[in-house]
């Protein structure tokens, strides 16, 4: 076993062991909710109707050979095999019972099926779903840090999760063909700029924040020098915006908020809005009044403005979740000068949270056919990622052919 997924201490195997007992506990409904795929990636080839099989090679058949880039995949880790990954206890709490089914939920839609390995099988099935899509394709795989208060402290208690910087670059260099390194470097650590300049120094070229949870404000004057420090070795900033429901941030949702990243942006630092604003309400800081608008309409607002053509893109992961449809992904579509500005993200492993995307609705609604629905459901049964993009090539504004061009899913940022 590599250096990367050792455990030196008793807490990661108690922790697998809590969730051991969870794990076997779960009920068919959180299954249901979850990871309800039936096949492995690899059984897709022999056991794929032709309609589906059409639908996919439909999907990548103007690609021009680029290679395609996903800008929002997740690292977990329990602290099994993952040396100091953790997540919070309250997500093995039998008195946290929702924190504890959201987190079953997550357990299942990663394709865990023995939490004592439940880091090594969620990176082996990460990495399986990645190479089933059967064509080149780079995840941009996410560190998380922990929660800080404004002294520089860590907060554990509001430290949803943890993945260390260490962890995504070994993986990267373990599977270069696959995997592109995301640090997360909390902007008050006191050692902030050592921990940036340490990692720019190696060649990494994004951080991952998700400023609700990790209780960041982008517009804060304490944040300056760190974003002269990313400006320096031409880092892109790879923010959470609007609200947050994967993981407990009530605390801090007005941090989501798409103008606090004005400051980043005034930097000269190029910003990607993480599901471009797509869910909630956010304080219109514009306003006399500070009222309140869609985060999505803030936004729209920053994207036509002209300085920050060339710095800030918007990101699509999540958009299709049933939660956040259907205004936003209309106005996607229904704009295609924003087309150019926009890059992808399957957000791993929500896009494999079944519940969250209801294909029927979307027939409905007129962005599938009925029987595209039947062909991508099948294709989720095997690859939810694969099925995640195919669903995006796929969906048209209602009562149009106006798509999503292919340039949004090869769009390639780390290009100097």
């Amino acid at each position: 076993m590599s250096s990367l997924l050792r455990t030196t201490s008793l807490a990661p195997a108690i922790a697998a062991t809590i969730a051991l007992l969870i794990f076997q506990s779960c009920s068919s409904i959180e299954h249901k909710l979850g990871g309800a795929f039936r096949y492995e990636p690899e059984e897709l080839e022999d056991h794929i109707s032709d309609s589906a099989r059409l639908l996919i090679e439909k999907s990548f058949e103007d690609l021009g050979g680029y290679s395609l880039i996903d800008y929002h995949t997740h690292m977990l880790g329990l602290g099994t095999d993952c040396k100091d990954c953790f997540v919070h206890p309250a997500s093995y709490d039998f008195f946290s019972p929702l924190r504890r089914f959201r987190f079953n939920i997550y357990m299942s839609a990663s394709g865990i099926g023995n939490p004592k390995r439940a880091d090594q099988e969620y990176l082996d099935r990460l990495v399986r779903l990645i190479r089933g899509t059967n064509y080149p394709m780079k995840s941009a795989l996410l560190a998380f840090d922990k929660h800080h208060n404004l002294d520089g402290s860590e907060d554990l208690e509001k430290t949803e999760f943890y993945v260390p910087n260490s962890i995504v670059f070994e993986l990267s260099e373990r599977y270069p063909d696959i995997f592109i390194p995301v640090i997360s470097v909390h902007p008050y650590r006191v050692d902030a700029i050592e921990e940036l300049d340490m990692w720019g120094r190696k060649g990494v070229r994004m951080v991952k924040w998700l400023p609700n949870a990790m209780g960041i404000d982008p517009s804060h004057p304490r944040v300056s020098e760190f974003y002269s420090t990313m400006k320096r070795y031409d880092m892109i900033l790879l923010s959470h915006t609007g609200d947050e429901k994967a993981v407990h941030a009530e605390e801090d949702q007005k941090l989501g908020n798409p103008l606090l990243l004005r400051t980043a942006l005034n930097y000269g630092v190029k910003v990607i809005m993480a599901h471009s604003a797509s869910l909630g309400t956010c304080d219109d800081l514009d306003s006399l009044d500070n009222g309140k608008v869609p985060c999505f309409d803030l936004f729209l607002k920053m994207m036509e403005e002209e300085r920050y053509d060339g710095l800030l893109y918007g990101e699509i992961s999540a958009m299709l979740q049933y939660n956040r449809m259907p205004t936003p992904i209309q106005e996607i579509l229904r704009r295609p000068e924003l087309h150019p500005r926009l890059v992808n993200g399957s957000d791993y492993p929500l896009v494999a949270v079944n519940v969250l995307i209801r294909t029927s609705e979307l027939a409905e609604g007129g962005f599938i056919t009925e029987q595209e629905r039947k062909d991508l459901n099948e294709i989720y049964d095997f690859n939810p990622l694969l099925f995640d993009f195919v669903l995006k090539r796929t969906i048209n504004l209602p009562g149009t052919a106006k798509k999503l061009p292919p340039s949004v899913f090869t769009r390639n940022l780390f290009r100097k």
